[in-house]
């Protein structure tokens, strides 16, 4: 089951194949698209590439997210803010045909987004161990601006999932998801002004290639905080996409440290989004309950571009088993847990 890549190499073969399955805990293959294999036309081949940069900072008080993404036939750039106490969303996407404006670098440990379009500027900087992330997005919201300079520090030894997963013959997803960076900086929508704190604010990565299906759905789960000794505590948790025998990629993070998982039951009301939802292990290692107060609800419906999210954000409570073997409560624990149903 929990297939461990352990040595560089490239990600797909002469055939657009994945030359390796499973998971890493750090970038190790090199991402290759020029070899896709789904038509001999390299231009039809660019067209189904799906790759996204998504950026999410978590707080008690508010969570901010900021992307930009190239789907091979439409650049969408977006952010979005909200107010837990108030339950209150600002967002905005910027949509570009062919992904103008969207160049995203082929790994996720070098190279830089320069994003300007429609007066909107958005950077994602990575330097030596740490990401500076720069948003200028005049009347984002109702005619609000919005602006932020963010520090995001990620130490080498920070353990994070890089996975390789098969979604048929030509098609794969590689991903990499980092959890737990702390932020610095400052967020200023309209007359708010909000200063981050790396003592309170702690950002994930989901840095996203790959030839999908048109069809796809999955859930996704994550989580950065606290816990109440002041060490960081993580969770990323997914089913639905892909080929997932040869890895998940369940895995909680305490202190930078990661305890990989195998596969969880997901039980949820796809009636109703609110209602509590559970994960849990089969062998118990790992057992979470996870009560939403705030849903995002994103839909798309451009022809043959149609998405429906729902990504509820919550509390999570329960416990995990760590790689130590010690017992790590959580409690009221802000996170995320969504689904994702997508024709593209």
């Amino acid at each position: 089951m929990q297939q461990e890549i352990m040595d560089r190499d490239f990600l797909l073969d002469e055939q657009g194949r994945l030359k390796h399955k499973g998971y890493s805990k750090k970038y190790l293959l090199t991402y290759n698209p020029e070899k896709i294999g789904l038509t001999p036309y390299p231009l039809l081949n660019r067209l189904r590439l799906k790759e996204w940069d998504y950026y999410a900072l978590t707080t008690p008080e508010y969570f901010f997210s900021v992307a930009v993404s190239h789907i091979g036939y439409l650049g969408l750039a977006f952010a979005y803010y909200i107010d837990f106490a108030a339950k209150k969303m600002m967002e905005n996407t910027i949509a570009t045909p062919f992904g103008q404006g969207c160049t995203l670098p082929r790994t996720s440990e070098a190279g830089d987004i320069h994003y300007h379009q429609h007066g909107v500027d958005i950077s994602f900087l990575r330097l030596p161990e740490r990401r500076l992330l720069t948003v200028n997005w005049p009347r984002f919201n109702k005619g609000t601006d919005l602006s932020a300079e963010l520090e995001l520090q990620q130490p080498a030894a920070l353990d994070s999932i890089v996975m390789a997963t098969p979604m048929g013959d030509h098609h794969f997803y590689y991903n990499h998801k980092i959890n737990c960076m702390p932020a610095a900086g400052w967020i200023r929508i309209g007359k708010t002004a909000l200063t981050v704190h790396p003592g309170s604010a702690l950002t994930g990565l989901d840095w996203g290639r790959g030839v999908w299906p048109y069809r796809t759905f999955w859930n996704w789960a994550s989580a950065s905080g606290f816990l109440p000794d002041g060490r960081t505590i993580g969770l990323n948790l997914g089913q639905g996409f892909g080929d997932l025998s040869y890895a998940t990629e369940n895995c909680f993070y305490l202190d930078g440290r990661m305890t990989k998982l195998a596969e969880l039951d997901w039980s949820y009301d796809a009636r109703d989004y609110m209602k509590p939802w559970s994960l849990s292990a089969g062998d118990g290692q790992a057992k979470l309950e996870f009560q939403p107060f705030f849903e995002r609800i994103t839909k798309i419906d451009l022809l043959a571009l149609r998405t429906e999210v729902h990504q509820m954000f919550g509390r999570y409570n329960g416990h995990f088993i760590a790689a130590t073997g010690d017992k790590i409560e959580i409690r009221n624990l802000i996170g995320w847990a969504e689904e994702h149903k997508a024709r593209w």
